[in-house]
């Protein structure tokens, strides 16, 4: 029975493996442990997974680092983005 302030596995981010992994060293240097989930097919055949699919690369984290991580995450994505 889990209480309220057990922690839990969560996904912050889903991409490319490419992506996920630019993330997670990007997380772990920031002192969260990150867990990747669903590196198969997105390793194997990058080119059928997007950004969010079923088979995309998850990153995940442990609910306590929510508050730290998803800062982090939000510049990450935002620098994606931007146009050079």
């Amino acid at each position: 029975m889990k209480t309220r302030n057990e922690p839990t596995l969560i996904e912050i981010y889903s991409d490319t493996v490419w992506h996920a992994g630019m993330l997670k060293s990007i997380l772990e240097d920031s002192g969260i442990e990150v867990y990747m989930a669903n590196k198969t097919l997105g390793s194997r055949s990058p080119w059928l997974v997007s950004p969010g699919d079923v088979d995309a690369t998850k990153v995940m984290i442990s609910s306590l680092d929510y508050d730290k991580a998803k800062p982090i995450v939000d510049d990450f994505i935002r620098n994606l983005r931007e146009p050079d």
